[in-house]
């Protein structure tokens, strides 16, 4: 058996499987651990569970040790350095007049590298920024472009819903999103409603589809004509979460009424003799 914990590395992002071996950890704990950069700080976000040998990620990495005062102090200074650096980038920037949005700056936790997460709409030649950045930090530099939607991720923000968004709340990993989806969520395709703050489809449309696709099995489909116990009509509009339809009568008023309300105009037609010519 194996103790598995989650851990997530920034207030936002994805969630990683290590491994807890016999260290006592519960939610929110700061943990020092192996990734693929060397050391690193993390917080706990799913308490460990223990799991078969053979139901274990594969090469799964180690949690060294809960984070003790000399971890937390490094961190910190990591934190300010990561402001310092942020600043003096994007005075160069604006000086080698470069085409690209700094997001982000991260820097590892022994200091031995800088990571400069950045947007751009075409190539940018940012040789001489590097040697900037090197010969005034003194450590290895990287600068990595991102999408717009891990741009989103990395800066947080609010939703058109109020709530906080999808992508730095729960979700640990971008789905493919696609027009039809909000088609067959019966929502407008009016652009400025169907994308989030990045600019992108949102990401609520792909993880909320397949429950949309259930509930639309429990109503019947717009056109057909029904009658209701306000007299027949036709249906032009589901309400798949309320779990109504709207029908429009014959004297021109709508009304919305669930499917227990409504039967088929067929199903009340008169069957036919079969000995009339």
């Amino acid at each position: 058996m194996k103790r598995i914990v989650k851990v997530k590395f920034r207030d936002i992002g994805k969630f990683w499987d290590f491994d807890a071996s016999n260290i006592e950890l519960k939610w929110r704990d700061r943990v020092l651990l192996e990734t693929d950069r060397g050391l690193g700080m993390g917080t706990v976000v799913v308490e460990p569970r223990e799991v078969e040998e053979s139901q274990a990620p594969q090469n799964i990495r180690k949690i060294i040790r809960k984070a003790n005062k000399d971890d937390l102090e490094k961190e910190r200074k990591n934190l300010l350095k990561e402001e310092e650096v942020y600043k003096f980038c994007l005075q160069r920037i604006k000086e080698w007049g470069l085409k690209m949005k700094l997001v982000r700056v991260e820097y590892y936790y022994d200091g031995s590298k800088a990571v400069f997460y950045f947007t751009a709409e075409k190539r940018v030649d940012f040789r001489e920024l590097v040697k900037d950045l090197a010969n005034r930090f003194h450590t290895r530099i990287e600068l990595r472009q991102i999408g717009v939607r891990d741009e989103a991720r990395m800066i947080g923000g609010v939703g058109s819903c109020g709530r906080e968004l999808c992508c730095c709340s729960f979700l640990s990993a971008f789905e493919p999103v696609s027009v039809r989806m909000a088609k067959e969520q019966s929502l407008s395709l009016n652009p400025s409603k169907v994308s989030g703050v990045c600019g992108r489809l949102m990401c609520c449309l792909s993880f909320e589809h397949s429950v949309y696709l259930e509930l639309q099995k429990e109503l019947p489909p717009c056109g057909v004509r029904v009658v209701t116990p306000s007299g027949e009509g036709e249906i032009i509009e589901q309400d798949i979460i309320a779990q109504k339809v709207r029908v429009r009568l014959k004297d021109g008023q709508e009304l919305s009424f669930s499917p227990a309300e409504i039967k088929p105009v067929d199903f009340f037609a008169k069957p036919t003799d079969k000995g009339e010519e």
